[in-house]
């Protein structure tokens, strides 16, 4: 059952984007708007995953912000991606390894819906990057961080990077820490297999950027990774973070 629910996904999630993708492709490139073709993606992909027993609860959402964004979550699993995506009540903009984008219809997309390619092995890509994305929240699009780098091996929060904190100072956008728990659960990393659960993401308080210089982004990537670290279950937090267990709490 787990590897039927992966190939239900893979085949018709595959046959919703050569039927739906071409048209919305071409739709976008004519009017110059991304939201037909952004909402379509992010409303098919959440179907697929609810037909496989995967549930979202979203907590917070009046915690956003008006205006532009800096949205920033841990990173644990492939479900987690849409599950994040999806609780966003708004389009916002990713940056995401170069090689997505090679992808035929699928790297047309990201592409279009303003995604940002990155080499994760390069820091001069690395760098362009974070300094195009800087330079899109200054002319109004939100974006979506996973300040780790890289999916958590085992569901625990791991030390940030500074690109998320530089992006929000260099452009004094408020950054909105989100929380996913239990995604690692359903996908494990470098698992193709799926269970069904359920998901939680919550949107915590925003943190102002304008605040800071750039000489205190480290106090700011703290911040930001002590609050987010509060909020996870005990079983996710770092093992020497208080409150932290090392297996999870019974329901």
């Amino acid at each position: 059952m787990p590897m039927l629910r992966t190939l239900f996904i893979a085949v018709f999630l595959s046959l919703y984007i050569l039927v739906v993708g071409p048209p919305l492709l071409i739709y976008t490139w004519l009017t110059r708007n991304p939201d037909a073709i952004y909402w379509a993606g992010v409303k098919g992909v959440m179907f697929f995953v609810r037909a496989v027993g995967v549930r979202v609860r979203v907590l917070g959402l009046e915690r956003i912000p008006p205006g532009v964004c800096l949205f920033v979550a841990n990173h644990t699993s492939s479900a987690d991606a849409p599950a994040v995506v999806g609780a966003i009540p708004r389009r916002i903009a990713v940056i995401l390894k170069e090689s997505l984008f090679k992808w035929p219809i699928v790297g047309q997309v990201f592409l279009s819906a303003h995604f940002i390619p990155v080499n994760r092995t390069a820091h001069d890509s690395a760098v362009a990057a974070v300094e195009k994305a800087t330079e899109a929240l200054r002319t109004g699009q939100s974006f979506l961080i996973y300040p780790e780098g890289t999916r958590s091996s085992d569901g625990r929060l791991q030390r940030f990077k500074k690109g998320a904190v530089v992006m929000a100072i260099n452009a004094s956008v408020p950054i909105v820490p989100m929380v996913c728990s239990g995604a690692h659960r359903i996908m494990e990393k470098r698992s193709l297999v799926i269970h069904p659960g359920e998901i939680v993401v919550e949107f915590l308080d925003p943190i102002e950027s304008s605040g800071y210089s750039l000489e205190q982004r480290d106090v700011l990537n703290e911040q930001v990774w002590e609050a987010m670290a509060t909020r996870l279950p005990p079983d996710q937090r770092p093992l020497d973070f208080p409150g932290a267990t090392a297996e999870p709490a019974a329901s």
